[in-house]
């Protein structure tokens, strides 16, 4: 069923059903005529390589590629993340999946209470603006569906690892390259490696990047904000 949503400051015609229909419930906006994003899932034709997904989910996995893939036409990236909000700001922590992050930003929403929330507890969407970059929420937002349709600037970006001590230090260089760039959206098709690599360089350079060594103590929240949250 076309509808049409409002996700990440674009204007969205979605044919969509199921699972990511009622994720994307609170994103809907009045019809447009001229729409940036139209998005037509192409699950149908890819069944026959994921014959293990329901249809259900195969129409969330693949309207979440094709969003995430026209994303990058206007100035933004996926990144696999937990994002959780403090006082207006977002902080982002990305790792590969069961490393933590969702179990360490619900210690941020445990210590800072009703001054937090999260933002996208999967993909959130990044868009570099002209005033510097904004995480929204989406509707791809993982099993439990966490997300909350917001704008809010980027404090900083952490990539979890787990440790028996908490700790936390700035992370920079071709090593944090790699590993954000493996937790961002990739598509294969020709112009978009470029265009990734390009949002990647500034993404890095204009946001704080830390890597964070943790054991989900409620300490690592402590340690956490307490380096991320500095400003300049």
């Amino acid at each position: 069923m076309e509808q049409y949503y409002k996700i990440a400051g674009l204007t969205v015609k979605m044919d969509s059903f199921g699972r990511i229909a009622e994720q994307a419930e609170p994103y809907k906006c009045p019809p447009c005529a001229d729409p940036d994003i139209v998005i037509e899932s192409n699950w149908p034709e890819r069944k026959e390589k994921y014959p293990h997904w329901s249809d259900n989910l195969g129409e969330y996995m693949t309207t979440g590629t094709l969003f995430y893939r026209s994303l990058l036409n206007f100035g933004g990236i996926m990144l696999h993340s937990s994002a959780v909000v403090v006082d207006g700001r977002a902080y982002l922590f990305t790792a590969d999946s069961g490393t933590g992050k969702s179990t360490h930003t619900k210690l941020w929403l445990k210590k800072f209470g009703s001054r937090a929330f999260i933002l996208n507890d999967d993909k959130p969407a990044l868009r570099l603006e002209e005033d510097g970059w904004y995480a929204y929420g989406t509707p791809w937002s993982g099993k439990e569906d966490i997300s909350v349709d917001a704008r809010v600037p980027v404090a900083g970006i952490a990539v979890v690892e787990r440790g028996e001590k908490n700790s936390i230090e700035p992370f920079g260089g071709v090593k944090a390259v790699h590993a954000i760039l493996k937790q961002v959206n990739r598509p294969k098709e020709m112009g978009y490696r470029e265009k990734i690599l390009d949002l990647l360089d500034q993404l890095i350079t204009q946001v704080p990047v830390w890597k964070l060594c943790c054991n989900m103590d409620p300490e690592a929240a402590d340690i956490a904000y307490g380096a991320m949250s500095k400003k300049g």
